[in-house]
């Protein structure tokens, strides 16, 4: 399967990494298009229209407000269009795009080493076969997740957003364990590997993740001491701020 990529930005590169295989692509700035084409042993074009007709999947890595422009480009020629645009329905999506088969997802970045978690409406287009295909082709980034577009806004706060968010908690603990006398590099790796851990854990089947926290936690401990600075600085509050800031947004 070729695929195309409009737009050869971080969520391109991601996308094109993970599949690991030669990408036609194009972007606003020829030598950005340039550099992802050599990191997969692509083919960066100078045209959007040229794109369209030369691959089997266009994936829209541009921005949101791109949309018609690119669509005026693209559309007569793209079979098969894959969104990852933030905010943007499936329906504005046909309605730029009335001749293809589209589908909406919504990845994060780690999908570049076969870690990421996609989002992906439960909409095939009336082409079973198609949406099939176009599943088993995103598993190949790693988790894929069928859900309606109504979810499409918390799904963004919780997983694509949630990396930013989580790596704030990781810079805060970093900064925490310097202030305490490690060395930062070696808190760094500690908490990767912390966080590997308690994904491990939350990841077994059945698990809860207050069970996990209550597992971990010893009446009177160390543990416990911490967990109750965080409640007191309203740790759960911030996060539930955080996530609604990203719904209400137009994610």
């Amino acid at each position: 399967m070729q695929i195309g990529l409009i737009g050869s930005g971080n969520i391109a590169t991601a996308f094109a990494l993970g599949w690991g295989q030669p990408v036609l692509c194009t972007d606003l700035d020829p030598a950005r298009a340039d550099a992802l084409a050599g990191a997969t042993g692509g083919e960066a074009l100078a045209s959007n229209a040229e794109l369209a007709q030369r691959s089997d999947l266009v994936v829209l890595c541009h921005k949101p407000g791109q949309l018609d422009e690119v669509a005026s480009e693209t559309s007569a020629g793209a079979g098969v269009v894959l969104s990852p645009l933030a905010g943007v329905s499936l329906a504005e999506l046909r309605e730029a795009y009335p001749e293809s088969l589209v589908f909406r997802v919504m990845p994060n970045t780690a999908m570049r080493l076969g870690h990421g978690v996609t989002v992906l409406a439960d909409d095939d287009a009336g082409d079973p076969a198609a949406f099939e295909t176009l599943k088993g082709l995103l598993g190949e980034l790693g988790p894929v997740f069928v859900l309606p577009e109504t979810d499409f806004a918390a799904a963004t706060a919780v997983m694509s957003s949630g990396v930013a968010f989580l790596a704030l908690v990781a810079e805060a603990k970093i900064a925490a364990a310097d202030a305490a006398g490690m060395d930062p590099k070696v808190a760094a790796a500690l908490v990767g590997a912390t966080f590997g851990s308690a994904m491990a854990l939350l990841s077994e089947e059945g698990a809860d993740a207050a069970q996990v926290r209550e597992a971990v936690t010893s009446p009177g401990g160390v543990t416990e001491k911490g967990l109750a600075e965080l409640e007191q600085a309203q740790v759960r509050e911030a996060f539930a701020s955080a996530v609604r800031a990203v719904v209400e947004g137009g994610a």
